[in-house]
């Protein structure tokens, strides 16, 4: 019983939010947020919360171990971005371990194409192949086809999402 309660206390935030920004800030997450936050949850927003000069990864990175659930909103772009793959391979890897609850938003992307790492989200693989290590790649696309598989929430953009 002690461990439980002390792994309750390292919590800091309730939920992180994964997301590329010039896919989605400026409309879908930003209504989420303000939703989150109008129930009351301490939510990781990276503008609001990280701390001027603070290395990015490393800062993402212990915002994701401090939080209990990550939602990630996975958007036609989001495989492009190497600080988002970097994020859902931490994000992956504390579910894996059963340390965090994992809700994924497919943001006008089809669910399968994420799990089977298809559409847009191939090429975006390809070019990272021509530009990371191989074991880095690898690993993002283990994550990333785990985070397709889960259950979520698809939003296809039609009249029944609005």
């Amino acid at each position: 019983m002690a461990s439980s309660s002390s792994s309750s206390t390292l919590m800091k935030y309730h939920v992180f939010l994964s997301f590329r920004g010039e896919d989605t800030r400026l409309n879908f997450t930003t209504h989420l947020l303000q939703a989150l936050k109008g129930e009351g949850l301490d939510v990781f927003f990276d503008e609001e919360k990280l701390e001027r000069g603070e290395q990015l990864s490393d800062a993402l990175s212990r915002a994701i171990a401090v939080s209990n659930i990550s939602i990630i909103v996975l958007s036609a772009d989001y495989a492009s971005s190497k600080s988002c793959l970097l994020e859902l391979s931490d994000i992956m890897e504390l579910y894996s371990v059963k340390q965090q609850i994992v809700l994924p938003i497919f943001y006008h992307v089809n669910p399968s194409d994420v799990e089977n790492i298809d559409g847009s989200f191939k090429k975006s693989f390809d070019d990272h192949q021509t530009r990371c290590s191989v074991d880095k790649v690898k690993q993002w696309k283990t994550a990333f086809a785990e985070v397709g598989k889960l259950e979520g929430w698809h939003i296809d953009g039609s009249i029944s999402d609005r």
